[in-house]
């Protein structure tokens, strides 16, 4: 024997008017909106500042033990690597050098500082695909790379540019994709030690000058099977005091480090929590909104299966099942709306806009969340519903 097909009565609700029902899922994809939004801000700021920390070649990282952070000029003697090959298990050191400097827009001729990355050409310390195919452009005298996300204050970020970075004519031969942070300012240049010699070993009494003596950040790549953590530990022993030595990876490792410290010396992660938070609150106080007026059109039917014997448990159940409905479909154009802003978004600030499957997941729950909130409060009136108020009894 067939069971008999229950009515759908959540959904009947809500599409009854057509009309009402499109609006009610702009509501729910609004607040969406604005909390994809928010915490795709605040992921922005935190990923930006480890987006080149990650593809750096070097499963341990050597700075100097004052580094708190990237935009701290704080280098250390290139020897400290010369020493740390010595141990068994390191194969190879690298060097990295950073500074800012100012760039000269090529159209506006206004200056804006920009990072400056370099390193040995023959060392693989940053193998992006557009850094290794112009290598060989790089040998050449006051050259480098620009960085295609840099903001648009610099202007063109194509090949083929001469302009000035320090006072000092640079041709750009290549591009490479990476991104701005908040030590990198409003670009990134890569050129070769060679070259970052020519600006940079003199810069006057007021700047410190740099030379291949000190190094700004050190990587060490490990032999295959190598303990990582063991190796960090008799490196961290064994070599002077004046260095931090830093898995690459990992909850103490250098990444996360560097995102640890932006989440809890600036104010990024409150403000956009904060934001968020008044996004979510939007969002129950319009599907609230929607679910009370549904209850408030359909009070005599209400009443009527009240009258009939159904629970309070059933009537919740129609109530929640509707707010279940607008949380599903109102998050897909929120979601989708949300992916066009982070392109957008990224193209205009530089910043990297990540929309991982964790993220989406975590927005969902909370939609899912804050629909059941605002059921959970509409049904209060069903559940007091009396039929006799209804029919005059």
């Amino acid at each position: 024997m067939p069971f008999p097909k229950r009515t759908p009565l959540a959904w009947l609700n809500l599409v009854h008017d057509r009309l009402r029902f499109i609006i009610s899922l702009g509501g729910v994809a609004f607040a969406v909106l604005l909390m994809f939004v928010f915490t795709g801000f605040m992921n922005a700021l935190y990923d930006s500042q480890i987006q080149l920390l990650k593809q750096l070649n070097g499963e341990i990282i050597i700075i100097n033990r004052l580094k708190s952070n990237m935009v701290l000029p704080a280098s250390f003697a290139r020897r400290r690597l010369y020493q740390a090959l010595a141990f068994e298990g390191v194969e190879a050191a690298y060097a990295l050098y950073t500074s800012d400097a100012n760039w000269k827009n090529p159209e506006t001729k206004r200056t804006r500082p920009v990072r400056i990355l370099a390193f040995n050409l023959a060392d693989p310390v940053l193998p992006l695909p557009d850094v290794e195919a112009n290598l060989k452009r790089l040998q050449l005298p006051n050259t480098a790379l620009i960085d295609t996300q840099a903001r648009a204050e610099v202007g063109p970020t194509t090949a083929g540019i001469v302009t000035e970075l320090a006072d000092r004519e640079i041709r750009i031969v290549g591009t490479f994709t990476l991104g701005t942070d908040f030590a990198s300012g409003n670009g990134n240049l890569i050129m070769s030690d060679q070259n970052f010699l020519r600006y940079f070993a003199d810069r006057g009494p007021e700047e410190d000058t740099r030379s291949f003596a000190t190094v700004d950040v050190g990587l060490l790549k490990v032999s295959p099977n190598v303990d990582i953590d063991a190796l960090v530990a008799t490196l961290s022993d064994r070599l002077p005091q004046d260095v931090s030595i830093l898995p690459k990876e990992g909850p103490a490792g250098f990444v996360q480090r560097e995102r640890t410290y932006w989440q809890e010396n600036t104010n990024i992660g409150f403000v956009f929590s904060l934001l968020t938070l008044m996004g979510f609150g939007v969002g129950v106080i319009l599907v609230y909104q929607i679910l009370y007026t549904d209850v408030a059109d359909h009070w005599a039917e209400y009443a009527t299966l009240k009258a009939m014997g159904y629970s309070n448990q059933f009537l919740l159940g129609i109530v929640l099942q509707e707010a279940l409905i607008l949380s599903a479909l109102g998050f897909l154009p929120g979601f989708c709306i949300s992916n066009l802003l982070y392109a957008l978004a990224g193209g205009a600030t530089g910043l990297t806009f990540q929309m991982t499957i964790a993220r989406v997941g975590m927005l969902y729950a909370t939609t899912f969340i804050m629909c059941l909130i605002s059921g959970a409060i509409a049904v209060r009136k069903v559940q007091t519903a009396d039929p006799a108020d209804v029919f005059g009894g």
